[in-house]
């Protein structure tokens, strides 16, 4: 577990779509030099076209933009909102590109999970929240909760090294494009606020994220608080929670009440009599679908980022945390959660938890052993080595009939090799050219 912490960085938390989007938008307006932005999902919607407007004209200005978004995640866009980026500069990549199956996704697992964005060394963004209009309120009844973190100072540096260290790993063209962006930059001190960046990966950080968390949660003293959408986590979180509960901490957690993915939340409330039983309180959201991940713990660590507590975030998608100490930063979040669990939450309590569990009982022991060992299973699937197709012209552009984006084979350069361990990521280049080409203006 890394504990590179930098001092001397300023932190804000934003609140949804209406804080998060227009203070990224006005970043890449204000870029210069750099962009480098990573989604799990990028949707061509009025956001997903307010973002790539944005994208496509910092390119043209000559700023370097990496765009990484995930296969699973971001495998619907269009070939014409692909190639307008791709020819204005933009270089845009695809975790794990992978062939559908008979219109069906197979990659399931190993997400590109983390949302992260850094404009010019001097500006980051971190949290849960995609490109896409269901984190606006004005949704409707279906518009997530969530949250995201702007951050400014030293720790940029390891978050930018961090986007350049998934690009170097999996680019054939690492030597030649990426090497000169190895070194960090000098980033003066902003701020008062002690941050880190906590990743999860499956190479060398597979429980950073896990384990920092149950530090955190070993050594609260007074409150821990969390709000997380997919509440699943591993035996050594939920000992840890229990184990602080029964001290005497005021534990509290607020968990989904209206679920996007009812089933996820189905396996949540399995747990609800244990952890009821052993003085946790949990408050379920009823608002609307809630899809933050942050905790915080005493009056001093907080965390915001992209991992859930289950098993994929745990244990095998690609994650991004950042953890900080700060007493201003960890009481707003303190506060804002309280609101929500006063104003917009039902707790539950140990009658309906234990509502049919003589005959839930069996289920839940299964169910409960069954995920834990769910990411060893998923381990076992075969995985293969780094894909990348690297566009030529703009005229190679085109719409596979497996579904993905691809390019034409005699104009593209296209490489594999041999199979790999589980821990190699794979990202497909839709490349890199300079012609630029005439996009609608959008509202």
């Amino acid at each position: 577990m890394i504990n590179n912490w930098h001092s001397g960085n300023e932190v804000e938390l934003l609140i949804n779509g209406e804080d998060f989007f227009p203070r990224v938008f006005a970043s890449i307006r204000n870029a210069q030099r750099e962009i480098l932005l990573e989604t799990f999902i990028l949707k061509e919607d009025k956001v997903g076209k307010a973002l790539q407007l944005s994208l496509i004209a910092a390119a043209k200005r000559g700023v370097r933009v990496e765009v990484s978004v995930d296969d699973y995640g971001s495998g619907d866009l269009s070939e014409h909102f692909v190639a307008e980026m791709v020819r204005a500069g933009i270089a845009l990549h695809v975790f794990d590109p992978t062939p559908r199956l008979l219109g069906v996704r197979l990659n399931l697992f190993r997400r590109l999970h983390r949302k992260i964005v850094v404009v010019d060394s001097e500006i980051a963004f971190i949290g849960g929240i995609n490109y896409s209009s269901d984190h606006l309120l004005s949704y409707g009844p279906t518009a997530k909760q969530d949250y995201a973190v702007q951050v400014r100072g030293p720790v940029i540096a390891d978050i930018r090294e961090v986007c350049l260290d998934l690009l170097r790993s999996a680019s054939e063209r690492k030597h030649k494009k990426f090497a000169a962006a190895t070194a960090a930059p000098n980033i003066k001190p902003v701020g008062t606020v002690r941050t880190l960046l906590a990743i999860r990966d499956n190479i060398k950080h597979k429980n950073d994220i896990e384990l920092h968390y149950i530090h955190a949660i070993a050594g609260a003293k007074r409150r821990l608080f969390i709000a997380n959408a997919y509440f699943f986590p591993g035996y050594r979180i939920l000992r840890a929670i229990t184990k602080a509960a029964k001290r005497g901490v005021a534990v509290t957690l607020i968990l989904q009440g209206q679920p996007d993915m009812p089933w996820v939340s189905a396996c949540t409330r399995l747990l609800y009599g244990y952890l009821l039983r052993r003085g946790v309180v949990i408050h379920e959201y009823c608002q609307r679908p809630l899809h933050g991940k942050v905790a915080l713990v005493d009056e001093e660590w907080s965390t915001v980022g992209s991992s859930n507590l289950d098993p994929l975030s745990l244990a095998l998608n690609l994650e991004a945390n950042l953890i900080i100490e700060s007493a201003d930063f960890n009481q707003q979040l303190y506060d804002h959660l309280q609101g929500l669990a006063k104003a917009h939450c039902t707790p539950v309590n140990i009658k309906v938890a234990k509502l049919g569990y003589w005959w839930r009982l069996p289920f839940i022991f299964l169910s409960f052993h069954f995920l834990r060992l769910f990411p060893t299973m998923a381990g076992w699937l075969p995985v293969h080595s780094p894909k990348l197709k690297l566009l030529g012209t703009n005229a190679d552009i085109h719409r596979s009939a497996a579904g993905n984006i691809s390019t034409n084979s005699g104009a593209a350069r296209h490489t594999t090799a041999k199979e790999q361990p589980i821990a190699t990521p794979k990202i497909k280049i839709f490349g890199k050219n300079k012609k630029e080409c005439d996009v609608e203006k959008m509202s």
